[in-house]
């Protein structure tokens, strides 16, 4: 592997940084955007690797990337482009790629071959962009290392967010891939971890930011933050205010704080339907499920996007202290979401002692069984972050 699959096979959920002035679906983003200074702001902020737009519609040139390369030697840079001809690559390569997006909508089987064949003789990686499943087994069959899924439709601009996970879910784990294009938010990142992606590629998002450098480290930043319980729409919207990243409705017929259904939220956050046993059908994005003990749910419970398992639920048992709680998180493998007794009070000292994936609290932000106070889901998510 090279300097750029390389940084995307590092653990975790990988972010590439885009830089581009303007895009043809969202306009001017940072017209007065300067390179290296953002490429140096990305790499300090956590990215594994920039992306550097050098065609003229998207306000950029290779300038921009011999730029970024002579502020960053270190980075893994990935030029992006419309690129058909091996004299692109050559030129991409001595302006300082690592890397060059090869789009298999504009390119039959034959030519891509070509590309990736001068590309490794010039230690150019590639990423192979598909968009549909027709293009990702195309990718698959050109045996391309690392794939790029895009959820636009680079003719309509159209955002199709649920056909892409399911094409990242469906690709092969033995290839580096890549979820691309409208992510805005730390759980659309996750919901494409989930689905099975190495990295997402984020561009419009930090370059509209502010602050681009603090926008990437809060979508890299980690644990999520779920809250619990809910059961009515005005402790969703406050749930939503206060920036959680994940909201849970309990669908199991014995807990107090039972909902009707799973809540419409928005999409920039991921909803999770709770079972004890019995699974239904919610239109929920994940699943939390609890065997059933003594008529109660297990201690610990298991996190599903579809029907694969993605995390381990850390909880207390039913209603019950548990002093070795931390310590059984710290020893599980995989994501941990830590649950069971959580609250503004103790949710730091939690993290700092576990350093979970996600962080889910119910009881301890209610004024009764389903219905929250938001004073305490606010200073919850708050003391999360």
């Amino acid at each position: 592997m090279g300097p750029f699959s390389s940084a995307l096979r590092a653990d975790g959920l990988g972010v590439i940084a885009e830089f581009k002035r303007r895009s043809p679906s969202a306009g001017e983003l940072r017209p007065d955007g300067d390179p290296m200074e953002l490429t140096v702001a990305f790499s300090r902020a956590g990215a594994a690797a920039v992306s550097v737009l050098v065609d003229e519609r998207f306000g950029g040139s290779l300038a921009d990337l011999k730029a970024a390369r002579t502020a960053a030697p270190d980075t893994a840079l990935l030029a992006k482009g419309f690129f058909r001809e091996e004299l692109h690559l050559l030129q991409l390569k001595l302006a300082g790629a690592d890397a060059a997006l090869l789009i298999l909508r504009d390119l039959d089987d034959d030519r891509v071959q070509a590309m990736m064949a001068y590309a490794t003789e010039l230690r150019l990686e590639t990423l192979v962009e598909a968009h549909d499943e027709a293009e990702l087994e195309r990718a698959i069959a050109l045996n391309a290392p690392v794939i790029g899924i895009n959820a636009r439709d680079l003719s309509t601009f159209r955002i199709d967010r649920r056909a892409q996970l399911d094409l990242v879910a469906s690709a092969p784990r033995d290839r580096v891939i890549v979820a691309e294009s409208a992510i805005d938010s730390r759980a659309q990142g996750a919901a494409a971890e989930l689905a099975g992606a190495d990295a997402v590629l984020v561009g419009s998002a930090l370059m509209r930011a502010a602050d681009p450098a603090a926008k990437l480290r809060e979508l890299l930043s980690r644990p999520l933050v779920k809250v619990c319980g809910l059961t009515r729409e005005e402790d969703l919207e406050v749930a939503v205010e206060a920036g959680a990243d994940l909201v849970g409705f309990i669908l199991a017929k014995e807990s107090p704080r039972r909902a009707e259904r799973v809540l419409d939220v928005p999409d920039t956050m991921l909803s999770v339907a709770v079972f004890v046993e019995e699974v239904t059908d919610s239109g929920a994005d994940l699943k939390q499920w609890y065997a059933r003990e003594d008529g109660h749910r297990s201690r610990d419970g298991l996190l599903f996007r579809e029907d694969e398992r993605v995390g381990t639920v850390i909880d207390l048992p039913w209603q019950q202290a548990d002093p070795t709680h931390l310590d059984r998180a710290r020893a599980a493998e995989g994501r941990v979401m830590l649950a069971g007794g959580l609250a503004a009070d103790n949710v730091r000292e939690a993290i700092d002692a576990v350093h979970p994936w996600a962080v889910d609290a119910s009881s301890r932000l209610e004024v009764r069984p389903g219905v929250k106070d938001h004073d305490a889901v606010r200073a919850f998510v708050e003391a999360a972050r």
